[in-house]
């Protein structure tokens, strides 16, 4: 009764779930900010973004910000420094509630605070087997 209750068999696919969501996750990163990185006019828009929502030198904080979501979710895909980019990313995301979504409603918050609990997520727990990170641990 209680295995059937629990379902302890499952955690034996946990590598599996965080691959899935390591994917899934690194892939909206890149393609979030893929337009920005093929489009010298798209990342001015974004400037102009960040310049409306009171960041200081949007010239430098909007292609930081791209290319910091390009990387950590190349990172995410591959399960490379995923723990890094788990706390990079925890910390984008953070500043982007502040920023940006802070007057809003919950429906605002939504994606920014899921990426914030996900990032969280990649820096504590590690990207998990079937990664490049687990690649080089088990060999450390």
């Amino acid at each position: 009764m209680r295995t059937l209750l629990f379902l302890p068999g499952l955690s034996r696919f946990a590598d599996l779930g965080l691959l899935s969501l390591r994917l899934l996750t690194g892939g909206f990163l890149v393609y979030g900010v893929w337009d920005n990185v093929i489009s010298a006019e798209r990342m001015a828009e974004f400037e102009a973004f960040v310049a409306a929502n009171g960041f200081v030198m949007p010239g430098l904080m909007a292609p930081l910000s791209v290319y910091a979501q390009l990387i950590c979710g190349v990172c995410f895909m591959l399960g490379f420094l995923t723990r890094w980019a788990g706390i990079v990313m925890a910390f984008h995301f953070i500043v982007a509630v502040a920023m940006v979504h802070f007057d809003q409603d919950f429906r605002g918050w939504w994606p920014a605070i899921v990426l914030v609990a996900i990032s969280v997520h990649f820096a504590l727990a590690g990207a998990g087997r079937y990664s490049l990170d687990g690649l080089f641990v088990s060999k450390a």
